[in-house]
């Protein structure tokens, strides 16, 4: 378990403070996850059919008004109440990544906490609450648990491939995904954010995804790449906030660049 951690006073903007921080936001948020997992729960379809319940909206509340307390002058981006990238320093919160898992009882759901500038993320963290288990990671160096963590150095033949779902895929998406599924050792699907975390542990060496926001993946790149990972577009081009929502993220280099050759054909 991670100790409460105080938010820095004032505008401490140093790598240590906002880090510090994230786990403030994080263990402030993880109680009201867990007080609505697996309790009777009105369900809305936002505009994109997407599911939201009250716990998405309570959490991200609680998120912002932290946020606006400690750094009134940053930005925020959530996925509930939107916002932008206009100020130097944006927070990118996503309350409950996993809000199918979340309202079925499925345990592997997240809060996904990024800090972004320029439109790069320079911090991000994974939180999932059910199973009080932790990643962070600042792009050089990542941690589960408090504990350093690397990368696999497994190849393409051998690899172990992660999708949250195949109905992301359609059309040549769908063709390019099951051409490198054809490629790698095992396939499996499920996980959302938690996936990225096994990958940044060792545990899996490919996450391949489509029609995600911005708010699901800025989180998720300061681990991968912090563990030694890379992650990318389909077009292996950087996570900026315009992506096109498909996204791969691999153990290594040489893994980033194999999967990528077995979509150029179709993506």
């Amino acid at each position: 378990m991670f100790p409460t951690l105080a938010p820095p006073a004032g505008f401490d903007a140093t790598p240590d403070g906002l880090m510090a921080f994230a786990h403030h936001l994080a263990n402030s948020v993880r109680p009201l996850a867990r007080r609505h997992f697996r309790t009777p729960l009105a369900v809305e379809a936002k505009a994109d059919a997407s599911p939201v319940t009250e716990a998405d909206r309570g959490i991200e509340a609680r998120l912002r008004a932290e946020i606006h307390q400690a750094y009134p002058g940053h930005g925020i981006l959530g996925e509930e109440e939107g916002g932008d990238f206009a100020h130097d320093l944006t927070w990118v919160v996503d309350p409950i990544d996993g809000t199918q898992s979340f309202i079925t009882g499925m345990p592997l759901f997240g809060t996904l906490i990024a800090l972004v500038r320029g439109g790069r993320p320079i911090l991000g963290l994974i939180d999932m609450p059910a199973l009080a288990e932790r990643w962070h990671g600042n792009g050089s160096s990542a941690w589960f648990g408090g504990k350093p963590i690397r990368t696999s150095r497994r190849a393409l033949a051998e690899a172990r491939l992660f999708a949250t779902s195949p109905d992301l895929f359609k059309g040549a998406d769908a063709e390019a995904f099951a051409a490198l599924s054809a490629a790698v050792g095992l396939r499996r699907f499920g996980g959302d954010c938690y996936a990225y975390g096994l990958l940044a542990s060792g545990h899996c060496d490919l996450v391949v995804e489509a029609g995600l926001k911005v708010y699901d993946v800025m989180a998720l790149a300061p681990v991968v790449e912090g563990a030694g990972g890379v992650m990318t577009d389909w077009a292996g081009r950087p996570l900026t906030p315009d992506f096109d929502g498909r996204v791969i993220a691999a153990a290594n280099p040489e893994l980033h660049a194999a999967a990528l050759r077995q979509l150029t054909g179709f993506a």
